[in-house]
């Protein structure tokens, strides 16, 4: 057998190794058949990432680069798509502040509730245009108003929808006469909230930022050292310069995913959450 094909097939065997152990740890529940695209959504990165591990593994001849190449791939998205995923809570929050004002401009003309939800669908936020369209859609059904709020909340999944909505049930249940002015203070907090967690995440940005810098500085180090010098990394040609990279790469991946946790910005517990059975606490 020659080295490139014994090559190949290391490099595959470890690649699809890695992938399902990922997979076995990160428990994803299968989706539905029709969903499933080869190169559509996170399906995408799990075909780039076996790719690029088969290829490491066979131009480097270390079965573990091909498996280190094959986790970088995989991270990649994660962490990129970090400040992706706090720009768009941060535009849930301000749509919702802004939803929440408009709740109380309508209530303010001697509206009923159920009359102001269903008037705010054409103005709602785009962000959250869907979620309320859908909660207008179940009041003029005839569905009750106070599942039909709990379910808007289960939809946007927000601690600050919550709170807005929390004060919205106890409206419909206990005839609140001061919702308007609540509401007002309400949204004018939830503008504050979205503010601070901008201000949260620019300062640390800088941590992402070093990051993605380090990252791409060792990737593009390691990958000159391969093709310009390789015969200073012939000792990782045996078996225990093998053990000696993954234990490099697990240090390194190690740290990286610590100062990405530390980048995070911790979202706060939800207030109304739907228990098993369709009760909500």
């Amino acid at each position: 057998m020659t080295p490139l094909l014994t090559g190949v097939l290391v490099g595959a065997g470890i690649g699809t190794g890695a992938l399902l152990a990922i997979a076995g740890a990160r428990r994803i529940p299968r989706p539905p058949r029709a969903r499933l695209r080869l190169f559509g959504g996170e399906r995408r990165w799990w075909a780039v990432a076996l790719v690029a591990g088969l290829l490491v593994g066979v131009v480097t001849g270390w079965p573990v680069a091909g498996l280190l190449a094959a986790v970088g791939v995989l991270g990649a998205p994660w962490i990129a798509r970090a400040t992706g995923d706090l720009r768009t809570r941060v535009d849930r929050i301000e749509a919702i502040a802004a939803w929440t004002a408009q709740l109380r401009d309508v209530l303010a003309a001697a509206a009923g509730l159920e009359q102001a939800l269903r008037a705010t669908t054409t103005t709602a936020p785009e962000a959250i245009r869907a979620e309320v369209t859908t909660l207008a859609g179940t009041l003029s059904a005839g569905g009750p108003l106070v599942p039909a709020l709990r379910q808007l909340a289960d939809e946007l999944a927000d601690s600050t929808a919550d709170v807005v909505i929390a004060v919205l049930v106890l409206a419909a249940s206990r005839q609140a006469r001061t919702l308007a002015p609540l509401l007002g203070e309400l949204a004018a907090e939830a503008s504050v909230q979205a503010r601070l967690r901008i201000r949260i995440d620019t300062a640390r940005a800088r941590t992402r930022t070093s990051v993605r810098v380090i990252a791409s500085t060792t990737i593009l180090f390691a990958t000159g050292m391969v093709v310009f010098n390789r015969d200073f990394l012939a000792p990782y040609d045996t078996t225990t310069g093998q053990l000696v990279l993954s234990l490099v790469g697990a240090v390194f991946a190690g740290a990286m995913a610590w100062l990405m946790r530390l980048s995070r910005v911790e979202e706060p517990p939800r207030l109304l959450i739907t228990q098993p059975g369709g009760r909500s606490s």
